[in-house]
């Protein structure tokens, strides 16, 4: 599309320089020529009326008269003047010309002749000036027409690859793609019914996984009761085929036990299928005003170092939860000042999340199950560093400690790919197949 734009305008503005331009520098090469024969024209009659006046009294056309013919006024063309007298007397002032000449020859009321001749390449190369400059006009036109079409296609291409975008987010699970309005009234319309279609998909996976979660607990109650009755034959029975028979079954049930524990673990960790492409500042704002007061009133200093450009594929309640549980750690057992600062984390466009204090740190015979449940020193359930890290690695990141004095808690966040982000798609002054671009997210999809 952005193509058909840009050269769709470029063709417009380029027929219509053709279609003004030419008329105009052709009309205006033939207004120079014409302008030239008319002012040679009025200085033969202004000079004519000098020779009628110098016959009257008996006289011929002083030198100084001549040469002030022939040089005429401020850009008139040097003219070969020749004037035949009624006595016979013949006069001419000036050089050989260059051809082509404009001639202009008149009698005179006292019966005189006078002629004048200039060369016509004077009057040609200021035509060619004018049709010059109507061709550089034409060109800075083709040239704004070109700037105009870039825009014009940037701005209606972009959301279009954002739109793209979302519906890649949507097709490869990822069931809250987020799209801010473009101002085109279509696209918007698009945007809104992915939106719709993505909430209905959401739910619909919220109920699938419900069903898969709801089915493996009541098969377990039933398959526990069947383990347990088989152990029991096993034990009570004298008779050893009824007791092989019940080993047998045994290990069926224990298989089937295991699928079951398989289905209701796959289901939970599917939960973490709603990322999206977020801003890590946004979120990490929204922690600071929450958490920002409180730390003035422990006399403690909240400090964030996160730069704008910093986006993950994350789930926004997921990530501010585990933003929140480091604060609140760093609140109760840390000192001093606690920063909030992220950094690149590998070619891929991954990022790193650090929540550091300058208190004295973990101790370490706990720093190695500081992430375990029920590891705490004391004053708490230890579930929540366990619960942050469950959440992370939900959405295909880490969390770990990285220091423990002082201690600096990272999160490594998974980076949005090349693929999702538009300003890589479509680099603004960047003309970009869509075919070609189409065949690189199917290529994407099926890798």
């Amino acid at each position: 599309m952005r193509r058909r734009v840009l050269l769709a305008t470029i063709s417009a503005v380029a027929v219509a320089v053709v279609l003004l331009g030419v008329p105009l520098g052709i009309f205006g090469a033939q207004y120079v020529v014409a302008t030239e024969e008319r002012r040679l024209s009025d200085r033969l009659d202004t000079f004519s009326r000098t020779v009628d006046r110098a016959v009257e009294l008996g006289e011929s056309p002083t030198e100084s008269q001549l040469e002030r013919a022939a040089a005429g006024r401020d850009g008139d063309l040097p003219a070969r003047i020749t004037v035949s007298l009624p006595d016979g007397e013949q006069l001419t002032y000036g050089g050989e010309l260059r051809e082509p000449t404009f001639f202009l020859a008149v009698q005179t009321a006292q019966r005189a002749s006078v002629s004048f001749e200039v060369s016509a390449w004077g009057a040609y190369i200021k035509a060619a000036q004018i049709v010059a400059l109507v061709v550089v006009a034409g060109v800075v036109a083709i040239a704004a027409g070109v700037a105009m079409a870039v825009w014009q296609a940037n701005r209606l291409s972009a959301p279009l690859v954002y739109l793209a975008a979302s519906a890649e987010q949507l097709g490869s699970g990822q069931v809250r793609p987020s799209l801010e309005p473009s101002g085109v009234e279509e696209i918007d319309l698009v945007a809104a019914e992915l939106a719709r279609s993505a909430d209905r998909l959401a739910g619909r996976l919220a109920a699938e996984r419900q069903f898969a979660q709801d089915a493996s607990h009541q098969l377990r109650t039933p398959l526990t009761a069947l383990t347990m009755r088989l152990e029991e034959i096993m034990l009570t029975s004298g008779d050893d085929d009824v007791v092989e028979e019940a080993r047998v079954s045994l290990e069926q049930v224990e298989r089937l036990v295991t699928v079951v524990d398989d289905l209701l673990a796959t289901s939970r960790r599917s939960t973490g299928g709603t990322t999206e492409a977020v801003t890590v500042l946004d979120v990490v704002h929204q922690q600071e005003e929450e958490w920002a007061e409180t730390f003035r009133a422990a006399g403690r200093r909240l400090a964030v170092d996160v730069p704008e450009e910093h986006r993950v594929l994350a789930t926004p309640g997921a990530l501010a939860q585990v933003i929140a549980t480091l604060l609140e750690n760093s609140l109760k057992y840390g000192d001093g000042t606690t920063t909030v600062r992220s950094k690149p984390s590998g070619p891929k466009g991954a990022v790193a999340l650090e929540v550091s204090d300058e208190g004295p740190g973990v101790q370490d015979e706990i720093a190695p199950r500081i992430f375990e449940r029920g590891a705490t020193t004391g004053g708490s359930t230890g579930l929540g560093l366990a619960l942050a890290r469950d959440l992370v690695a939900a959405d295909g990141g880490r969390l770990e400690l990285a220091q423990r004095r002082p201690p600096v808690f990272r999160i490594f966040l998974v980076g949005v790919p090349r693929t999702l982000d538009p300003s890589v798609v479509l680099p603004p002054g960047t003309t970009i197949s869509s075919r070609g671009r189409r065949r690189g997210w199917l290529h994407h999809h099926d890798g």
